[in-house]
């Protein structure tokens, strides 16, 4: 047995029941005592909890049904029982059920991939330059007849050279063709973002019939695989992550967190009486705690870390 998910039932039931608390509401004082009572009361316990945060983290991206179950279930006791069992599993059945899903599939096997609070460069064959955000993946086909990228997830920012044939992106939502042109791509679970920094890019949507959508220089869009939204002008932050740096102007602090938290690995969440908060800034991404610690200094909130896996920012008392 792997000695990282070597622990009983019952301690497992109790890491879900601890997590459970957790997702609910901010623990107060005295259950939060209790909470690193346990932990701290047995190696098998802190196994077992560390473990359920990985298992937590996976499950955001897999719609697998014991995954929906334990992210969406109406009631306590069915993701509890849906948690339980992914822990004890360690997360198999999610991952079973996830690779019958052709788009997890291949970030398995992906030709270049970047893992959760970590950036890549990479030259393709025909000089333009790829780079992958945090936990990015994508497929690169380049022969005589095609140059073709496929992302499977994640997000990329592209500069592509002028060829006999088009470089072409695939999304989970369309297709995307450009010459020479720089632009970021970034998917998400039901639609696929594109911002535009040079040259101009076709975007044809999996199920339209129409015409392509062209998107000029400074223009972002949104698409999905029946269409697209009205193109705007490319935010001001779009592409800043390439550089290393996370730009919010007036974010709301809930969104800035989300933001936050795919580059590091755990669960950073936002109480709702602060969600609205608003924030302007540029940040460093390669010190996420650094970050964490300026938000206490420019906002009315606490940063409260149960560990370093479970963060929760609220309101200062």
């Amino acid at each position: 047995m792997n000695p990282a998910t070597n622990f009983s039932t019952h301690v497992a039931e109790q890491a879900v029941h601890w997590l459970m608390e957790m997702q609910q509401a901010p623990l107060n004082p005295r259950k939060q005592a209790a909470w690193q009572q346990w932990l701290d009361a047995h190696s098998e316990h802190q196994r077992a909890w560390e473990h359920i945060q990985r298992v937590n983290q996976r499950l955001r991206g897999m719609p697998s049904p014991l995954a929906h179950a334990a992210l969406n279930a109406p009631t306590s006791s069915s993701r509890r029982h849906a948690l339980k069992l992914l822990l004890i599993l360690g997360a198999g059945s999610a991952v079973t059920w996830g690779l019958r899903d052709k788009h997890l599939l291949p970030p398995l096997s992906a030709d270049y991939r970047s893992p959760v609070g970590q950036r890549r460069k990479v030259q393709l064959a025909d000089g333009s330059q790829l780079q992958l955000n945090t936990g990015s993946a994508v497929d690169v086909h380049f022969d005589g007849q095609q140059r073709l990228i496929r992302l499977l997830e994640g997000e990329i920012l592209l500069t592509s050279n002028a060829g006999t044939t088009p470089l072409r992106v695939l999304t989970g939502q369309g297709l995307l063709s450009a010459q020479a042109a720089r632009l970021n791509v970034r998917q998400f679970s039901d639609h696929t973002q594109l911002a535009v920094f040079d040259g101009h890019v076709e975007v044809t949507p999996k199920a339209y019939s129409g015409l392509p959508l062209m998107v000029e220089k400074n223009r972002q869009v949104n698409f999905t695989r029946k269409g697209w939204d009205t193109a705007q002008p490319v935010d001001a932050g779009s592409g800043a992550w390439a550089d290393g740096m996370l730009v919010a102007a007036h974010m709301r602090l809930a969104d800035f967190l989300d933001e936050l938290g795919r580059y590091r690995r755990g669960q950073l969440n936002c109480d709702p009486q602060v969600a609205n908060l608003l924030i302007s800034g540029s940040y460093p991404l390669d010190d996420s705690e650094r970050i964490l610690d300026l938000l206490e200094i420019s906002l009315p909130v606490k940063v409260r870390r149960f560990t370093r896996y479970w963060v929760t920012v609220e309101a200062r008392a």
